[in-house]
C-alpha cells in the first residue's frame, strides 16, 4: 500500500482498491491504522490519500545509517557550482541505483532524480560506476541475472557491450551515460569508497546533452572523480 501511495501524487480509496485488487472496506481499515500512526495522510477536500511524514522519518533512518549523505553534501554543492549541473548521490540496492541525495542545478532545464528514485545499474552513470568496482565473479553473476532493459537506442543491451563499458570505465576512472536512460540527457559518475576500499556509493553530475558536449566530458569526469576521492577520504579511504 505504501508503495502504491508513493507512486501517485494523491490517490482515492476507490483507485487504491482497484490498483491493489482489494475491497474498499479492507483498504480503508488499513489506511485508518496507518493514518493514526502518521504513515499516511488524507485530503478531505480531494478525497485522496498520500504518504505521511512518519514514512519519511523511517526512510531517513536508512539514509542516516550510511552517513554518506551528510559527508557528501558540501562536496555535492561544490561540484554543482563548478559544473553548473545537477549533482546526485546514489547507492546500490538489488540491482538498481537508489538515489539518496541531490543538489539541483540553477538552470531551468535540468536533470531530476528525487531521493528514493531508482534506476537499473546498466542504464545509469552511477550504476555503471558501481558496476566497474565489481570483481569479475560478481560482475558475471550480475550479467547472468540481468535482462538488460532497453530505454533508448543507446542503452547497453548485451553482456559483451557491458563488459566493454566496464573496461573503458576502469581505464578512465569515471563512467559516462550517453543518453542511455533518457534521450537528451548525459551523466558522468565515479565511485565512492569506504575505509575498507569498498565501493559504497556513487556521485554524478547530470544535465542536458547540449550543456555536456563531448569536449567537456573529460573535464567533468575529472571533477566528479576528484569529488568522489574527497568524499572517500572523509569516509576513511586511503
Amino acid at each position: 500500500m505504501l508503495e502504491a501511495l508513493a507512486a501517485h501524487d494523491g490517490i482515492t480509496l476507490t483507485e487504491l482498491s482497484a490498483h491493489l485488487g482489494q475491497s474498499s472496506a479492507t483498504m480503508y481499515r488499513v489506511l485508518a491504522t496507518l493514518e493514526q500512526r502518521r504513515y499516511v495522510e488524507t485530503s478531505p477536500e480531494r478525497q485522496e490519500w498520500f504518504v505521511g511524514p512518519e514514512a519519511f522519518r523511517l526512510g531517513s533512518a536508512f539514509v542516516r545509517r550510511t552517513n554518506i549523505v551528510e559527508r557528501s553534501r558540501s562536496i555535492m554543492r561544490e561540484l554543482m557550482s563548478k559544473t553548473g549541473e545537477t549533482s546526485n548521490l546514489g547507492i546500490e540496492r538489488e540491482g538498481h541505483v537508489l538515489f539518496v541525495s541531490q543538489v539541483e542545478s540553477h538552470e531551468t532545464i535540468r536533470a531530476y532524480f528525487p531521493p528514493g528514485a531508482r534506476s537499473p545499474l546498466h542504464a545509469s552513470g552511477i550504476g555503471k560506476a558501481l558496476l566497474s568496482a565489481f570483481d569479475e565473479e560478481r560482475l558475471e553473476a550480475f550479467i547472468k541475472a540481468t535482462n538488460f532493459t532497453r530505454f533508448t537506442d543507446k542503452t547497453i543491451a548485451t553482456a559483451g557491450r557491458l563488459r566493454e563499458e566496464m573496461h573503458a570505465t576502469r581505464q578512465r576512472g569515471y563512467s559516462f551515460d550517453d543518453e542511455e536512460r533518457t534521450i537528451g540527457m548525459r551523466c558522468v559518475a565515479a565511485c565512492i569508497l569506504n575505509g575498507y576500499s569498498e565501493a559504497v556509493a556513487g556521485i554524478s553530475i547530470s544535465g542536458p546533452t547540449p550543456r555536456m558536449p563531448d569536449a567537456r566530458i573529460r573535464e567533468m569526469g575529472l571533477l566528479v572523480t576528484e569529488a568522489a576521492h574527497e568524499i572517500s577520504r572523509r569516509l576513511g579511504a586511503s
